[in-house]
């Protein structure tokens, strides 16, 4: 079957003589409808995050049921669905709570299929266990597909800091890219503080407002904090959400963030923050999340159904992969890129 490959630094390539996997025990083999391409295998790709192995790409997977282990109760051929994916062991305290995003074993494992194991940018995918799959019943799995990463991402960490979230606060969103578009969305839907967005291009500003923006900030402008506050009044925003995570952002996100404020840095960008005393207000968390629950991705997926979330996608063929990853580069997709077989 074909699919797309990590060789190693910088080697990527198309390759149509991998093996279609046969399921067994609580295995499952999906035939994939969509596979997100995500700025996170760029890291793998050009910076050598994970080394030493041979793998299929891409960890934003769905698809439908092709064919199940002999252990596989209540899914048959056919059935569409998302794989979860951050894989944890599936035994310890927080798999037990649907956290496999913190699996008390993930510094001695990969982290999932497309980081470290064969993920989705192919034909077929074979799904270690059922418990890694999570059904979205009328949805397009093309479309779909993004759902696992790009909404359950921001839609954990909105989580995280809903309570503060009220009428009469104000949350900043840095980044209006394949996560901050969603997250906007989000906010929109389950929050009612004021959103304030922030990126560097004037469309992606115009397509904040569309989103549900109410303000929007340049954040190259050397006074975009100063703009902020002028929106904010004294008590600043009480949650700052970087999707970016370099170090103008972070420092952006401490100049803007309220006392007893949440600044959660999503973006993995490597940016720095050097810590003291009056760097920060009294109170603040930050915080780096990673990923979100297997709980999330199905309240994320009851988003989707009510069309209260949308994810802009355009649509590749696996052949396309790199060219694909070369535009993602250059900061030239909007939304999310979904490779389909």
């Amino acid at each position: 079957m074909k699919a797309v490959r990590f060789f190693g630094h910088k080697d990527v390539r198309v390759v149509n003589d991998i093996e279609r996997p046969v399921p067994k025990g609580d295995e499952v083999l999906l035939k994939i409808g969509g596979a997100g391409v995500c700025h996170s295998d760029l890291h793998i790709i050009d910076e050598g995050t994970v080394v030493g192995t041979v793998f299929t790409l891409g960890h934003e997977n769905a698809g439908w049921v092709e064919e199940i282990g002999e252990n596989v109760q209540g899914y048959k051929k056919g059935d569409a669905v998302l794989v979860y994916g951050p894989w944890g062991c599936g035994h310890c305290k927080p798999c037990q709570q649907s956290k496999e995003n913190y699996c008390d074993h993930q510094s001695e494992q990969a982290y999932g299929g497309g980081l470290g194991l064969d993920g989705g940018m192919a034909e077929y995918m074979l799904v270690p266990s059922s418990r890694l799959l999570v059904p979205i019943f009328d949805l397009d799995p093309i479309i779909a597909a993004p759902l696992t990463d790009a909404a359950l991402t921001p839609y954990s960490a909105i989580k995280r800091s809903l309570s503060k979230l009220m009428p009469d606060e104000y949350v900043v969103v840095i980044g209006v890219g394949g996560l901050g578009h969603v997250a906007l969305q989000i906010l929109r839907e389950i929050s009612g503080a004021a959103i304030i967005a922030c990126d560097v291009t004037e469309d992606k500003l115009a397509f904040a407002k569309e989103l549900g923006a109410q303000f929007a900030i340049n954040s190259k402008d050397v006074d975009a904090a100063e703009q902020i506050q002028k929106i904010t009044g004294i008590k600043k925003a009480k949650v700052v959400l970087d999707f970016v995570g370099v170090t103008s952002t972070i420092d952006l996100g401490t100049k803007v963030v309220s006392l007893d404020g949440d600044l959660t840095i999503i973006g993995l960008g490597g940016g720095h923050y050097q810590y003291n005393m009056n760097g920060l207000p009294f109170g603040v968390s930050m915080t780096n999340p990673y990923w979100g629950s297997r709980t999330e991705l199905m309240e994320v997926v009851g988003l989707a159904r009510q069309k209260k979330i949308h994810i802009e996608i355009e649509k590749h063929k696996l052949d396309d992969a790199n060219e694909v990853y070369e535009r993602m580069r250059q900061g030239k997709i909007k939304g999310r890129a979904v490779l389909v077989p």
